[in-house]
Formats: structure tokens, C-alpha cells, sequence
């Protein structure tokens, strides 16, 4: 075994598709496939022994799913980067996996060039994604930052009424927590859904929370 190689554990439920990456992955000489499985499951019992230094993680697995088995992957692994290889490019799939701890998150249908890049790149400290995913992070961004500039836009008095809509309180209780009037309660939630430019009191609250 070349020591220089990038040893890389595979979890892929497909099996023509795990041979096909076992395949092409074997075919460079600077990354080597040191285990392959086919579950969430028999990552978890299996992987850490290998000692990777990739992990490629396929998310719709039989059981626990990709993203479950994140968190507990890295822990049994620590030197290991986790990446992501899916068909999916849903935003939840994507956010939740980078919150659990994945470096970066590819698409199946990456080329192995692309495929080899990201293991070399993530392996120095990089975070590859695929380029239809990295704009939908970045655009996720730009919206974050758009909506936090929003928010502080908003007077204290009018983000202590949200504050207080927010956790469940009616117009009532909020008049009465603040010592104001319902009528009261009602214009500032008028003046809120204009400076967050959206329609209604539980708009205002969902764009609040993020």
C-alpha cells in the first residue's frame, strides 16, 4: 500500500454504483479505497478501523440516513473530512448535512475529475461543492444577510413585539407585557410587515426566526 495515497471510505447503498466509484477512484495514483460499505450502519461499526481520510457519504441510505450518521462518523474519525455524494440538491439536505460537519457535498453526477478534485481539496482544508450547490450557499447567504439587514431595520420597540409574537404570546398578552394597547400592538405589526416587506403577522415571525 502506497502511503502517500488519500485513503477514502466509501458509503454507498447502490452496489453497481459503489463498484463504478471504486472503479474510477482506483484509477489515480494519490487516493486508494480503503473500505466500502453499504449502510449507515455498517459505516458506524466499520469505518473508524480504516482510519480514512475521506469519507464519501451518500445521504439516502437504508436506515440512518447520510446526515445521521455524520456527527458520529467524525467522532470515531477525527481525522477525517466528510463529503457528501448525492443526487440530491435539496436546501434542507445540503444545510443540514454542513451543520452535522460535512466539508463538502457533491452531486453523482460529477465527473471523476471533479470527484478527484474535491478529495485532494478537502484533504489541505478545503470545502468543495459542486457548482449548482455552491449557488444555492451562496444564494442562501445573500438572502441571510438581506433578511438580517431587515430585521435591524425594525426600532426596539417593534422587535420586542415580534419577540413576543414570536414565542406564542397573542396581541393581548403582548399589550398587556409592554403596557400598550391592542390597537397599539396592531399598528407596530403593521409597520413590521412593511419593513420586512411581507404580508402577514406569521410571515414576519418565520423571517424573524431565521
Amino acid at each position: 500500500m502506497n502511503d502517500e495515497r488519500k485513503q477514502v471510505a466509501l458509503v454507498e447503498d447502490d452496489r453497481l454504483l459503489r463498484d463504478q466509484l471504486i472503479k474510477i477512484l482506483g484509477d489515480t495514483d494519490d487516493v486508494e479505497v480503503c473500505i466500502a460499505v453499504a449502510s449507515g450502519e455498517e459505516a458506524l461499526e466499520k469505518i473508524s478501523a480504516s482510519a480514512p481520510d475521506v469519507i464519501l457519504l451518500d445521504i439516502n441510505l437504508p436506515g440512518k440516513s447520510g446526515i445521521d450518521c455524520i456527527r458520529a462518523l467524525k467522532k470515531s474519525c477525527p481525522g477525517a473530512e466528510v463529503i457528501m455524494l448525492t443526487a440530491y440538491e435539496e436546501e434542507d439536505n445540503i444545510f443540514n448535512a454542513l451543520r452535522e460537519g460535512a466539508s463538502g457535498y457533491l452531486l453523482k453526477t460529477s465527473t471523476p475529475e471533479e470527484l478527484f478534485d474535491a478529495i485532494r481539496d478537502v484533504h489541505t482544508g478545503g470545502a468543495p461543492f459542486s457548482s449548482h450547490i455552491a449557488r444555492k450557499v451562496t444564494q442562501y447567504f445573500r438572502q441571510d444577510r438581506e433578511i438580517s439587514e431587515e430585521n435591524e431595520s425594525l426600532s426596539p420597540r417593534e422587535r420586542e413585539v415580534l419577540r413576543l409574537l414570536s414565542s406564542g404570546y397573542i396581541y393581548k398578552e403582548v399589550a398587556d407585557q409592554l403596557d400598550i394597547t391592542i390597537e397599539t400592538v396592531r399598528t407596530y405589526v403593521k409597520r413590521i410587515c412593511v419593513k420586512l416587506h411581507v404580508r402577514s403577522k406569521v410571515e414576519a415571525i418565520l423571517k424573524f426566526r431565521r
